[in-house]
């Protein structure tokens, strides 16, 4: 029987792996600053500047009566607080922006006067992936903003390589290779998970886990699956996929429902300490050896030293997991602002019990709850999370990168 699981697993562990090979489609990923976006008018030449949260393709083009810049982005996002944060200018009298249709956006500026395009580039801009859109106005005479209003589109940067832009590769602890993250969107196939409203848990864990993994993938992170489609992976073999595919850290993605009370905001669980030891016995019982270290070889090994093995890697990588918490409790904090009353908790789930791989289980929100729900199918919402927790899981790499440094002295 044990060989048909193992079997079973494998065959699971490679179908995962393989889809999580190939990125998705992208939905809304970029986000707009305007906070840090502004305009400036000086001498008659107006520069527009938008912050962005990565490299996007856009297409400018001039359009007459009245006088008008109007840009395209593909798979930018514009905040639902409007654009008030940006000034305007004695040039720029007004800014509308808004969705065009999926994956498209548009920002349309209200000119007072003939001003063409001298220039406009995206440059690197804060940490991580962020990028400038510097867009240069210069004034013209009204047959010359005319003849670039003919010519449509007068300036084109739709075929930009936005790979030019990606961050280089973000190293593992020791730096021998880039950081492998193993994203696990929870439930799957037979195992929905939970379901409000025609919401399934199981499909809104997949659709978010692949949103964060292109976040990821764009700042030099490699980034698998532990399912990239709706099939079912039982609870441990997750684990020998985060292990097959040599794991930094292994984040667990769910949505859940409270039958009593009420519960709302994410929620970010590490390994209850009371559950080691019992977690560690159980895996020295039902796992094949090579699958509970990495690189250690227990299969001629006892029980006994399997247990004791397992309990000096936790020893280590309990605080690395508890780190990467308080890493996500803080993206999250800061990118959607409420989470849950208690955001950092210890629970026994299986997932968490690998003995060396930082891990944590991440309830994004409770479907149970209303506000929670609303904010978990918005993709608005999910790509301001999306983005808290790759900026944690950025923060928590380089620290703990630093740490093994020093204790390596």
């Amino acid at each position: 029987m044990s060989r048909i699981i193992n079997a079973i697993s494998a065959v699971l562990m490679v179908l995962a792996l393989t889809g999580g090979a190939h990125a998705q489609p992208l939905s809304a990923l970029a986000r707009v600053d305007t906070g840090a976006s502004r305009i400036t008018d000086s001498g008659g030449v107006v520069e527009v500047s938008l912050a962005l949260s990565q490299a996007v393709p856009f297409r400018l083009r001039h359009v007459n009566d009245p006088y008008r810049l109007v840009a395209d982005f593909n798979e930018a996002l514009w905040p639902r607080s409007g654009l008030g944060a940006i000034n305007r200018s004695a040039r720029v009298t007004e800014l509308r922006a808004g969705a065009l249709q999926p994956g498209w956006s548009r920002l349309v500026l209200e000119l007072t006067g003939p001003l063409v395009v001298a220039q406009a580039a995206l440059r690197p801009y804060g940490p991580g992936a962020g990028q400038m859109l510097a867009i240069r106005l210069e004034p013209a005479t009204p047959a010359e903003f005319s003849r670039r209003a003919r010519a449509v589109p007068v300036e084109d940067f739709w075929d930009i390589d936005t790979t030019a832009f990606s961050a280089a590769p973000l190293a593992r602890q020791d730096g021998t290779r880039p950081l492998q993250v193993v994203l696990d969107p929870g439930h799957g196939g037979i195992d929905p998970g939970a379901e409000r409203g025609g919401v399934v848990e199981a499909d809104l864990m997949l659709t978010f886990a692949r949103e964060l993994a292109e976040l990821l993938r764009r700042e030099g992170v490699e980034v698998a699956l532990t399912r990239n489609e709706d099939i079912f992976v039982p609870l441990e073999a997750r684990m020998s996929i985060a292990r097959a595919a040599r794991a930094d850290l292994f984040v667990s993605l769910h949505a859940d429902v409270v039958a009593e009370g009420v519960a709302t905001g994410a929620t970010v669980y590490t390994l209850a300490e009371s559950a080691s030891d019992e977690a560690a016995q159980k895996l020295a019982e039902r796992h094949d050896r090579a699958d509970l270290l990495a690189g250690v070889d227990l299969t001629r090994k006892s029980d006994e030293i399997a247990h004791v093995l397992m309990d000096m890697a936790r020893t280590d990588n309990t605080p690395r997991s508890n780190a990467l918490a308080g890493a996500l409790v803080d993206g999250l904090r800061d990118a959607v602002g409420r989470l849950h009353k208690r955001p950092h908790q210890k629970a026994v789930f299986s997932v968490l019990k690998a003995p060396d791989i930082p891990s944590v289980l991440i309830e994004l929100g409770f479907m149970s709850s209303p506000r929670d729900l609303e904010n978990l199918i918005d993709p608005e919402w999910r790509t301001a999370a999306a983005g808290g927790i790759r900026d944690a899981i950025l923060v928590w790499a380089r620290e703990d990168a630093a740490r093994a440094k020093l204790l390596r002295q």
